[in-house]
């Protein structure tokens, strides 16, 4: 007689079809946006759209479960990578490796921005306090090293990554470029030569 599966193999193979069907649908949501059906996500994640049903009620649940992943990979970066830069290198490197990921992944962008009807793709919840966190981390850090104006804050990145989101959704120019002007106006010695004017 065969025994049943036990609830910690079930549970297991539960955690490692959820990981399949958001990391599937974050790689569809890139390439083709909110267009793809529930039904072709489990097809690729090879698991049933009952499976697919269980884990994520909706298709926005699945859309916000794909955001979230984004978020703790780059929050991921920010501190294995950034946080161990060389001071004054951290938030030059953060912005450049967000516009990296954003630019890879326009589709999953516009996917979060017409599950949620409106305008933008930011963190939101747990996430957005952790990368508040790290960022506010990375900002310290540069400005002690006098590489960044005192008067920059967290609230500044997240507008600098929301215009940097908006040209590279909007396809309106160079994001590197952007970057390069930003950082440069975020100097200490660009904020000395304004006030002298």
């Amino acid at each position: 007689m065969s025994r049943p599966p036990s609830a910690r193999k079930q549970r297991a193979d539960a955690t490692l079809n959820r990981a399949r069907i958001v990391s599937v649908a974050r790689t569809l949501f890139a390439e083709h946006g909110s267009a793809v059906p529930l039904t072709e996500i489990a097809r690729v994640a090879g698991v049933g759209v009952g499976t697919v049903y269980r884990h994520f009620p909706s298709h926005a649940d699945l859309i916000e479960a794909a955001a979230e992943q984004r978020f703790a990979e780059i929050e991921e970066f920010a501190r294995t990578e950034c946080l161990r830069a060389e001071p004054g290198e951290g938030l030059a490197r953060y912005l450049l490796h967000v516009g990296e990921v954003l630019a890879a992944d326009r589709g999953l962008s516009a996917a979060i921005e017409t599950a949620r009807q409106s305008a933008g793709s930011e963190p939101r919840g747990e996430s957005r306090g952790r990368l508040e966190d790290v960022i506010g981390e990375l900002v310290e850090r540069d400005r002690a090293a006098g590489t960044l104006r005192d008067d920059c804050t967290v609230a500044d990145v997240y507008m600098i990554v929301g215009a940097l989101s908006a040209t590279i959704g909007s396809g309106s120019g160079d994001w590197r470029r952007l970057v390069r002007i930003v950082l440069h106006g975020l100097r200490p010695d660009a904020a000395r030569r304004r006030s002298d004017e």
